[in-house]
């Protein structure tokens, strides 16, 4: 039988390739390597592609790699729409109960914020829906963690980041890191963000088209939130009445994660979060 035979081969070339990396100056690499193989190698018994199906899977992957420059990064994208990172970030998460669960950091990061004083706002244009976000940072005993840094990013009320829009918005707008104090409670003023589409021009977007996945990110914001003795933490809030909150397409959404924007009378909103840290006692690795 075909399947069969197909079998047998992958089983030959598995084989094969794994007894030519035992000499390996690197066993980590080679054991990354063996088990790609090992996976194509399962991929091709089972889907039994043609050749010219496998050239067009080199010629997207060709493409991929094209489509990367110094603003763009396409293979960050596809591995983000394809769940690898939100796979790789809950496998070095500490599994303890009641942590909060970490997220992929994306594209729109920037280490080199200035620290802003407790309820001072991020908008420095003063354009959108104000937000209030306190943000209680604790660990899993519920103390406050004082002296944690709180870093925080997002998009603005378009759904655009500010190193995207450098010539509409103030550099550093809608970004921040504070300070917590003793409470553990800080206040972060801001704007309500909205969700984006992820970049569809290029051929990530093209395959997203083709599987007909949705290409909209929910609204949301980023946290990265660093203590001595205690693990980093990056994660985002979602707005869980963004109608896209179910079809995230980089997977990242959690349960945990979602927080209620409530009105607070005046035209404003305003949400509480409980971010929860691991000691760095757990002996779960996060890097």
């Amino acid at each position: 039988m075909m399947v069969a035979e197909s079998i047998s081969g992958r089983s030959y070339v598995a084989q094969d390739f794994a007894q030519r990396l035992k000499n390996a100056e690197d066993p980590r690499a080679a054991q990354a390597v063996r088990l790609v193989v090992d996976a194509i190698c399962d991929i091709i018994a089972k889907l039994q592609p043609t050749r010219m199906e496998l050239q067009q899977i080199i010629a997207f992957l060709t493409d991929v790699g094209e489509a990367c420059h110094d603003t763009r990064h396409e293979w960050v994208l596809l591995f983000d729409v394809l769940g690898v990172t939100s796979q790789v970030e809950a496998q070095l998460a500490p599994k303890a109960e009641g942590l909060t669960p970490p997220t992929l950091t994306g594209p729109f990061y920037r280490p080199d914020v200035a620290f802003r004083k407790d309820g001072e706002s991020i908008s420095l244009d003063g354009r959108g829906v104000p937000l209030e976000v306190v943000a209680h940072v604790q660990n899993l005993d519920g103390c406050p963690i004082e002296g944690a840094v709180v870093e925080v990013w997002q998009a603005n009320g378009d759904g655009i980041y500010e190193n995207q829009d450098p010539d509409a918005q103030p550099e550093f707008n809608l970004r921040g890191r504070y300070r917590v104090p003793g409470s553990g409670r800080v206040s972060i003023r801001t704007v309500r963000p909205a969700g984006y589409r992820v970049p569809d021009d290029g051929p990530v977007g093209a395959l997203m088209k083709l599987l007909n996945l949705g290409l909209d990110r929910p609204a949301h914001i980023h946290f990265r939130i660093s203590a001595p003795g205690h693990r980093t933490l990056t994660t985002h809030i979602f707005d869980r009445t963004d109608p896209c909150i179910a079809d995230d397409p980089l997977l990242a959404v959690r349960p945990e994660l979602l927080a209620e924007f409530t009105e607070t009378g005046d035209g404003g909103l305003r949400t509480e979060f409980r971010f929860v840290l691991a000691s760095n006692r757990s002996q779960d690795t996060q890097s």
